[in-house]
C-alpha cells in the first residue's frame, strides 16, 4: 500500500515554476528545487522520479496557466483578428512588467533544453506550436469574415508572427522597451490589414 503524498502537487509545481524560471533548467540542482519545493530529495525523487521529469510537468503546468489560458480565453471572447492583436499585446505588456526580466519559461526553454534534449525538444517544438496553430486558425477565420485579405497566406502569417512573438520574448529579456516590442510587432501586424 502507497503512503499518500504530504504535499499539494500544484502548489509544489508552482514552486518548481519559479525554480526553473529564475535559474534556468541547466542551473537548477534537485537541492535548489527541494528548498524552493519544500521537499526532500528522497521525496522529491519519489514523487516524480528526476530533475527532467520534473520539469516537463513544471512546464506543462506553466503553459496550462499562461499560454493554453491565453488562446482559449482569446479565441472564446474576441473577433479573430482582434484575438491576434490582442495575443500579441498581451505578450509585449507581460514582457515589459516582468522586473526580473525572466522571459518566458517556454521561449528560456526552447533556447536552453531543447537542442540538448532531442525528447523534450520535439515536446517544446509541440508546445510552441500550439502558438503558431492558434494565429493560423484565428487568420483563417479572420479571412473568412472578410477581416483579413484571403489573397495572404494564412500558414506565412501565422508563421511570421510566432516568429515575431518568439523575438520579443528574448529581446526583452535584454531591453524590454515598450516602443521597442511595439515596433517589432506593428510590421507584421500590418500584413492583416
Amino acid at each position: 500500500m502507497t503512503r499518500p503524498r504530504a504535499f499539494d502537487e500544484p502548489t509544489v509545481l508552482d514552486a518548481a515554476i519559479a525554480c526553473f524560471w529564475r535559474h534556468g533548467y541547466g542551473a537548477t540542482s534537485i537541492r535548489d528545487l527541494g528548498d524552493e519545493m519544500g521537499l526532500g530529495s528522497a521525496s522529491l525523487y519519489n514523487a516524480f522520479s528526476d530533475k527532467r521529469t520534473l520539469f516537463a510537468k513544471a512546464l506543462e503546468r506553466y503553459l496550462d496557466r499562461t499560454m493554453r489560458e491565453r488562446i482559449s480565453r482569446l479565441e472564446t471572447t474576441m473577433k479573430p483578428k482582434q484575438a491576434v492583436k490582442a495575443f500579441i499585446a498581451e505578450i509585449i505588456a507581460r514582457s515589459v512588467g516582468d522586473p526580473q526580466h525572466r522571459g518566458c519559461m517556454l521561449v528560456n526553454a526552447a533556447a536552453e533544453v531543447a537542442p540538448l534534449d532531442p525528447a523534450l525538444g520535439r515536446r517544446i517544438a509541440g508546445d510552441l506550436d500550439e502558438i503558431r496553430l492558434f494565429f493560423r486558425r484565428a487568420i483563417a477565420r479572420a479571412q473568412a469574415d472578410g477581416s483579413v485579405p484571403k489573397e495572404r497566406s494564412a500558414a506565412d502569417l501565422a508563421a511570421l508572427l510566432m516568429g515575431v512573438v518568439m523575438g520579443i520574448r528574448v529581446l526583452a529579456r535584454a531591453n524590454p522597451d515598450r516602443t521597442l516590442l511595439k515596433r517589432i510587432a506593428r510590421p507584421a501586424l500590418a500584413l492583416l490589414d
